[in-house]
Protein backbone atom coordinates (compact mmCIF):
# COMPACT_ATOMS: atom_id res chain seq x y z
CA UNK A 1 0.00 0.00 0.00
CA UNK A 2 1.64 3.46 -1.24
CA UNK A 3 2.38 5.70 1.65
CA UNK A 4 0.43 8.81 1.62
CA UNK A 5 2.32 12.67 0.14
CA UNK A 6 3.77 14.02 2.58
CA UNK A 7 1.43 17.60 3.54
CA UNK A 8 2.85 20.27 1.83
CA UNK A 9 4.43 23.22 4.31
CA UNK A 10 4.43 26.91 4.07
CA UNK A 11 7.97 28.11 3.01
CA UNK A 12 9.41 31.43 4.25
CA UNK A 13 12.09 33.29 2.64
CA UNK A 14 14.11 37.02 2.60
CA UNK A 15 14.15 37.72 -0.96
CA UNK A 16 15.36 40.85 -2.71
CA UNK A 17 12.20 43.43 -1.45
CA UNK A 18 10.76 41.93 1.45
CA UNK A 19 10.07 38.64 3.28
CA UNK A 20 8.33 36.17 0.47
CA UNK A 21 5.74 33.25 1.97
CA UNK A 22 4.23 30.22 -0.12
CA UNK A 23 1.28 28.93 1.58
CA UNK A 24 -0.25 25.83 1.01
CA UNK A 25 -3.89 25.78 -0.05
CA UNK A 26 -5.79 23.09 1.73
CA UNK A 27 -8.30 22.54 -0.62
CA UNK A 28 -6.16 22.22 -3.54
CA UNK A 29 -3.55 19.85 -3.89
CA UNK A 30 -0.64 21.67 -5.40
CA UNK A 31 -2.00 25.17 -5.23
CA UNK A 32 -0.09 27.86 -3.78
CA UNK A 33 -0.40 31.45 -1.96
CA UNK A 34 2.92 33.68 -2.60
CA UNK A 35 2.51 36.93 -0.10
CA UNK A 36 5.29 39.29 -0.03
CA UNK A 37 5.56 41.35 3.73
CA UNK A 38 1.74 40.14 3.81
CA UNK A 39 0.50 41.10 0.42
CA UNK A 40 -1.01 38.41 -1.49
CA UNK A 41 1.34 38.60 -4.71
CA UNK A 42 0.13 35.34 -7.04
CA UNK A 43 -1.81 32.35 -6.72
CA UNK A 44 -1.05 29.23 -8.51
CA UNK A 45 -2.34 25.32 -8.77
CA UNK A 46 0.44 23.32 -10.12
CA UNK A 47 -2.14 20.86 -11.38
CA UNK A 48 -4.27 23.51 -13.27
CA UNK A 49 -2.69 26.55 -14.80
CA UNK A 50 -6.26 27.69 -16.30
CA UNK A 51 -6.98 28.02 -12.49
CA UNK A 52 -7.21 32.17 -12.00
CA UNK A 53 -7.90 32.63 -8.03
CA UNK A 54 -7.47 36.53 -7.89
CA UNK A 55 -10.32 38.63 -9.38
CA UNK A 56 -7.85 40.79 -10.96
CA UNK A 57 -5.65 37.28 -12.37
CA UNK A 58 -9.10 36.39 -14.33
CA UNK A 59 -9.72 39.70 -15.70
CA UNK A 60 -6.33 40.08 -17.37
CA UNK A 61 -6.58 36.50 -18.28
CA UNK A 62 -9.98 37.91 -19.95
CA UNK A 63 -7.73 40.39 -22.01
CA UNK A 64 -5.27 37.74 -22.89
CA UNK A 65 -8.00 35.84 -23.92
CA UNK A 66 -9.42 38.32 -26.42
CA UNK A 67 -5.82 39.43 -27.87
CA UNK A 68 -6.10 37.03 -30.82
CA UNK A 69 -8.30 33.47 -31.66
CA UNK A 70 -8.94 30.74 -29.65
CA UNK A 71 -5.08 28.64 -28.86
CA UNK A 72 -3.04 31.03 -31.34
CA UNK A 73 0.14 31.31 -30.02
CA UNK A 74 1.21 34.96 -28.88
CA UNK A 75 4.58 36.79 -28.11
CA UNK A 76 3.59 38.18 -24.04
CA UNK A 77 5.83 40.38 -22.18
CA UNK A 78 5.04 40.26 -18.76
CA UNK A 79 6.15 42.95 -16.47
CA UNK A 80 6.53 41.57 -13.10
CA UNK A 81 7.18 37.49 -12.57
CA UNK A 82 4.93 36.98 -8.93
CA UNK A 83 4.86 33.06 -9.06
CA UNK A 84 4.34 33.37 -13.00
CA UNK A 85 0.74 32.48 -12.89
CA UNK A 86 -0.33 34.25 -16.00
CA UNK A 87 2.52 33.04 -17.85
CA UNK A 88 1.72 29.50 -16.83
CA UNK A 89 -1.78 30.49 -18.53
CA UNK A 90 -0.96 31.41 -21.33
CA UNK A 91 1.69 28.56 -22.15
CA UNK A 92 -1.78 26.49 -21.14
CA UNK A 93 -4.42 27.89 -23.54
CA UNK A 94 -2.09 29.22 -26.33
CA UNK A 95 0.89 26.35 -26.32
CA UNK A 96 3.72 27.71 -28.99
CA UNK A 97 3.57 30.70 -27.10
CA UNK A 98 6.89 32.70 -26.40
CA UNK A 99 6.92 34.59 -23.25
CA UNK A 100 9.61 36.81 -21.65
CA UNK A 101 9.32 37.90 -17.82
CA UNK A 102 11.10 40.57 -15.74
CA UNK A 103 10.66 41.11 -12.34
CA UNK A 104 13.90 42.91 -10.10
CA UNK A 105 13.08 40.55 -7.45
CA UNK A 106 16.12 37.72 -8.21
CA UNK A 107 15.74 36.22 -5.08
CA UNK A 108 11.95 35.43 -5.59
CA UNK A 109 12.65 34.62 -8.44
CA UNK A 110 14.76 32.00 -7.58
CA UNK A 111 12.43 30.37 -4.70
CA UNK A 112 9.50 30.38 -7.38
CA UNK A 113 11.96 28.50 -9.61
CA UNK A 114 12.94 26.26 -6.55
CA UNK A 115 9.54 25.32 -4.92
CA UNK A 116 6.76 26.18 -8.17
CA UNK A 117 9.36 25.25 -11.35
CA UNK A 118 8.02 25.91 -14.64
CA UNK A 119 6.71 22.86 -16.91
CA UNK A 120 9.49 21.60 -19.61
CA UNK A 121 8.32 22.57 -22.77
CA UNK A 122 6.50 26.74 -22.82
CA UNK A 123 8.92 28.96 -24.10
CA UNK A 124 9.29 31.12 -21.01
CA UNK A 125 12.32 33.16 -20.29
CA UNK A 126 12.21 34.92 -17.12
CA UNK A 127 14.50 38.05 -16.25
CA UNK A 128 16.22 39.49 -12.91
CA UNK A 129 15.79 43.02 -14.01
CA UNK A 130 13.99 46.42 -13.71
CA UNK A 131 10.81 46.57 -15.89
CA UNK A 132 10.98 49.67 -17.00
CA UNK A 133 14.85 49.75 -18.27
CA UNK A 134 14.13 45.88 -19.70
CA UNK A 135 11.59 47.53 -21.58
CA UNK A 136 13.42 50.42 -22.60
CA UNK A 137 16.00 48.22 -24.38
CA UNK A 138 13.42 45.64 -26.13
CA UNK A 139 12.98 46.07 -29.94
CA UNK A 140 10.20 47.69 -31.66
CA UNK A 141 7.51 45.35 -31.90
CA UNK A 142 8.67 42.42 -30.26
CA UNK A 143 5.23 41.74 -28.52
CA UNK A 144 1.86 41.04 -29.02
CA UNK A 145 0.91 41.64 -25.49
CA UNK A 146 2.41 43.69 -22.28
CA UNK A 147 0.44 42.60 -18.81
CA UNK A 148 2.08 44.90 -15.91
CA UNK A 149 1.37 43.46 -12.86
CA UNK A 150 4.20 45.54 -11.04
CA UNK A 151 3.72 45.84 -7.19
CA UNK A 152 6.26 46.71 -4.44
CA UNK A 153 4.91 45.87 -1.35
CA UNK A 154 1.26 46.36 -2.18
CA UNK A 155 2.17 49.92 -4.59
CA UNK A 156 2.70 50.35 -8.51
CA UNK A 157 6.44 52.08 -8.73
CA UNK A 158 6.05 55.35 -9.57
CA UNK A 159 8.30 55.05 -13.11
CA UNK A 160 6.28 52.26 -13.81
CA UNK A 161 3.25 55.44 -13.96
CA UNK A 162 4.33 58.15 -16.17
CA UNK A 163 3.65 58.79 -20.43
CA UNK A 164 7.38 58.53 -21.34
CA UNK A 165 6.77 54.53 -20.12
CA UNK A 166 3.58 54.67 -21.56
CA UNK A 167 5.00 55.15 -24.77
CA UNK A 168 8.07 52.63 -24.21
CA UNK A 169 5.27 50.10 -23.82
CA UNK A 170 3.28 51.42 -26.90
CA UNK A 171 6.51 50.84 -28.80
CA UNK A 172 7.56 47.63 -28.46
CA UNK A 173 3.99 46.30 -29.57
CA UNK A 174 3.03 45.26 -32.91
CA UNK A 175 0.27 46.20 -34.57
CA UNK A 176 -3.15 45.17 -33.41
CA UNK A 177 -1.12 44.30 -29.99
CA UNK A 178 -2.74 45.20 -26.41
CA UNK A 179 -1.52 46.15 -23.11
CA UNK A 180 -2.81 45.83 -19.96
CA UNK A 181 -1.54 46.34 -16.25
CA UNK A 182 -2.93 45.64 -12.94
CA UNK A 183 -3.57 48.79 -11.12
CA UNK A 184 -5.29 49.73 -7.31
CA UNK A 185 -6.75 52.61 -6.41
CA UNK A 186 -9.80 54.38 -4.05
CA UNK A 187 -12.07 57.41 -4.43
CA UNK A 188 -11.29 60.06 -5.32
CA UNK A 189 -9.41 57.98 -7.67
CA UNK A 190 -6.24 60.50 -7.91
CA UNK A 191 -4.00 57.48 -9.22
CA UNK A 192 -6.32 55.68 -11.36
CA UNK A 193 -7.61 58.80 -13.11
CA UNK A 194 -4.27 59.83 -13.46
CA UNK A 195 -3.38 56.43 -15.45
CA UNK A 196 -6.52 56.83 -17.77
CA UNK A 197 -5.11 60.29 -18.52
CA UNK A 198 -1.76 59.27 -19.27
CA UNK A 199 -2.58 56.45 -21.42
CA UNK A 200 -5.19 57.76 -22.91
CA UNK A 201 -2.29 60.50 -24.11
CA UNK A 202 -0.41 57.72 -25.73
CA UNK A 203 -2.85 54.79 -27.30
CA UNK A 204 -5.92 55.85 -29.16
CA UNK A 205 -8.34 53.46 -27.51
CA UNK A 206 -8.53 52.67 -23.43
CA UNK A 207 -10.44 50.92 -21.12
CA UNK A 208 -11.04 50.44 -17.15
CA UNK A 209 -12.11 46.68 -15.89
CA UNK A 210 -13.60 46.45 -12.34
CA UNK A 211 -15.86 45.82 -9.77
CA UNK A 212 -18.59 48.35 -10.13
CA UNK A 213 -18.42 49.20 -6.11
CA UNK A 214 -14.70 50.28 -6.67
CA UNK A 215 -15.79 51.92 -9.61
CA UNK A 216 -18.75 53.98 -7.10
CA UNK A 217 -15.81 54.67 -4.90
CA UNK A 218 -17.19 52.54 -2.08
CA UNK A 219 -13.97 50.68 -1.68
CA UNK A 220 -10.47 50.10 -2.31
CA UNK A 221 -9.78 47.53 -5.30
CA UNK A 222 -7.82 46.60 -8.25
CA UNK A 223 -8.98 47.49 -11.84
CA UNK A 224 -6.97 46.30 -15.08
CA UNK A 225 -6.47 48.89 -17.77
CA UNK A 226 -6.23 48.37 -20.60
CA UNK A 227 -4.60 50.32 -24.04
CA UNK A 228 -4.31 49.41 -27.67
CA UNK A 229 -3.87 51.34 -30.80
CA UNK A 230 -6.67 49.54 -33.15
CA UNK A 231 -10.21 49.09 -31.59
CA UNK A 232 -10.42 46.99 -28.61
CA UNK A 233 -12.68 44.08 -28.50
CA UNK A 234 -15.04 45.78 -25.53
CA UNK A 235 -18.21 43.76 -26.00
CA UNK A 236 -16.50 40.22 -25.54
CA UNK A 237 -14.46 41.75 -22.86
CA UNK A 238 -17.26 43.14 -20.51
CA UNK A 239 -19.28 39.62 -21.22
CA UNK A 240 -16.17 37.69 -20.10
CA UNK A 241 -15.72 39.97 -17.11
CA UNK A 242 -19.51 40.04 -16.22
CA UNK A 243 -19.97 36.20 -16.13
CA UNK A 244 -17.14 36.50 -13.35
CA UNK A 245 -18.02 35.11 -9.67
CA UNK A 246 -17.48 38.51 -8.66
CA UNK A 247 -19.08 40.60 -11.94
CA UNK A 248 -16.70 43.18 -13.16
CA UNK A 249 -17.80 46.43 -15.35
CA UNK A 250 -15.93 47.59 -18.43
CA UNK A 251 -15.86 51.40 -18.66
CA UNK A 252 -14.77 53.11 -21.96
CA UNK A 253 -15.35 55.86 -24.46
CA UNK A 254 -17.57 58.72 -22.80
CA UNK A 255 -17.70 57.32 -19.40
CA UNK A 256 -14.23 56.69 -19.13
CA UNK A 257 -13.56 60.49 -20.27
CA UNK A 258 -15.89 61.45 -17.48
CA UNK A 259 -14.18 59.30 -15.30
CA UNK A 260 -10.86 60.76 -15.93
CA UNK A 261 -11.81 64.39 -15.62
CA UNK A 262 -9.55 66.70 -15.60
CA UNK A 263 -6.71 64.22 -14.82
CA UNK A 264 -3.65 65.06 -16.22
CA UNK A 265 -0.61 62.65 -18.12
CA UNK A 266 1.87 61.89 -15.50
CA UNK A 267 5.63 63.02 -15.96
CA UNK A 268 8.63 61.61 -14.47
CA UNK A 269 9.73 64.66 -12.78
CA UNK A 270 5.97 64.41 -11.07
CA UNK A 271 5.32 60.76 -10.76
CA UNK A 272 4.36 58.80 -7.52
CA UNK A 273 3.62 55.46 -6.54
CA UNK A 274 -0.01 54.19 -6.19
CA UNK A 275 -1.44 54.88 -2.81
CA UNK A 276 -0.85 52.62 0.05
CA UNK A 277 -4.27 50.61 0.60
CA UNK A 278 -6.09 51.90 4.12
CA UNK A 279 -6.27 49.37 6.88
CA UNK A 280 -4.29 46.48 5.14
CA UNK A 281 -6.49 45.79 2.14
CA UNK A 282 -4.42 43.48 0.79
CA UNK A 283 -2.81 42.10 3.16
CA UNK A 284 -3.16 38.15 4.84
CA UNK A 285 -2.31 36.83 8.46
Amino acid sequence: MNAPAPEPIPVTRAVDHGTAKLLPDVDRRRAWLLTVDGAPQSYVDLDDPTHLEFEYARRLGHVLDCAAGPGRPLDVLHLGGGALTLPRYVAATRPGSRQHVVDADRALLDLVAEHLPLPDGPAITVHGADARQWLQAAPDGCADVVVADVFGGSRVPAHLTTEAYAREAARVLRPGGCYAANLADGAPFTFLRSQVATFRAVFAQVALVAEPGVLRGRRFGNAVLVAAQSALDVAELARRAARDAFPARVEHGPGLRRFAGDARAVADAGAVDSPEPPGGSFSVG
